[in-house]
C-alpha cells in the first residue's frame, strides 16, 4: 500500500500493490453474487479490508477498483503526480510531457 494521489477522486488516497488488489478484487466479485442484500451490506467485506488495511474509510467498492499500484503510471517528473496509466505520455495534472524510456 502507498499514498498516491487519484485523478478520479483528485486528492491522495491508498493505492494497493499487486497482492492487496488481488484481494480486494476477488471480494468486490463476491458481493455481485448476493444480490439480496443492499449495496452496502454486499460490499461490506471489501470495505472492511480495505479500511482495515488502510485506514482510510473508504464508503463506495467502486472506487476501490481504480486504487490499484499497477494501474497508474511513474510520478510525473514535474509536479509529482503519478500518471494516469503506465503507458501515458501526457500528465493531466500540469500537461508535462513524459520523457522517453529506454
Amino acid at each position: 500500500m502507498e499514498i498516491k494521489y487519484c485523478w478520479r477522486c483528485k486528492m491522495e488516497v491508498p493505492m494497493l500493490n499487486k497482492e492487496e488488489f488481488a484481494v480486494a478484487y476477488k471480494l468486490y466479485g463476491k458481493g455481485f453474487k448476493n444480490l439480496k442484500k443492499d449495496r452496502q451490506e454486499r460490499f461490506k467485506e471489501l470495505l472492511e479490508y480495505y479500511n482495515n488495511l488502510t485506514g482510510f474509510g473508504e464508503t463506495e467498492p467502486n472506487s476501490i477498483m481504480h486504487h490499484s499500484l499497477e494501474q497508474i503510471g511513474p510520478d510525473c517528473e514535474k509536479c509529482g503526480k503519478p500518471y494516469r496509466t503506465p503507458k501515458a505520455k501526457l500528465c493531466v495534472a500540469c500537461g508535462n510531457k513524459r520523457r522517453r524510456i529506454g
